[in-house]
């Protein structure tokens, strides 16, 4: 693989997993208020909002690393698709929390208000759960990376210097 490739991929993976969540977070509060409302929602909640944004993207551009085997050659990606898709989930869900109770309004016949409400109330805990996860998935991606570079530094040296059989 070309070595401008390496870095290419995964960084345009992780800008794409920003500007994927960032729209969808966007999308989804224009939709409910207005883009007005997303806006000040969004520098309102920033101390949450951008480690949740970018812990997404670092995760996205590290599933590529070790999903297209960019650095090491992995055995396996363990959980870190599963948990890049659930932190990816709950700090969505999070981040439009606190908007949904508006739109249970035009819906009450669907009997969203109640859960709407309930979001709407907890979303700093739904965030902080999700950037957790977030963190989780990072931490776990990384515990990978380091333990298969390590195996592939331990068998690259081995078969470098032998070592001879003994009878």
């Amino acid at each position: 693989m070309f070595p401008a490739k390496r870095v290419v991929l995964p960084l345009a993976a992780g800008i794409a997993g920003v500007v994927m969540l960032t729209g969808l977070y966007f999308g989804i509060v224009s939709w409910a208020e207005s883009p007005q409302h997303a806006l000040e929602l969004f520098w309102e909640d920033r101390w949450i909002v951008f480690p949740i944004i970018l812990g997404f993207g670092l995760q996205a551009g590290l599933y590529t690393i070790l999903k297209k085997r960019l650095f090491v050659p992995v055995a396996s990606t363990g959980p870190s698709g599963p948990m890049m898709g659930a932190g990816g989930t709950t700090s969505t869900i999070a981040m439009v929390a606190c908007c949904a109770h508006h739109v249970a309004d035009v819906l009450p016949i669907l009997g969203l208000t109640a859960a709407a409400t309930f979001l709407a109330q907890y979303r700093i805990v739904f965030m902080l759960v999700g950037l957790g996860t977030t963190l989780i998935g990072i931490l776990m991606m990384l515990f990978i990376l380091i333990k298969e570079r390590r195996k592939a530094i331990q068998m690259m040296s081995t078969a470098a210097h032998p070592v001879p059989e003994t009878l």
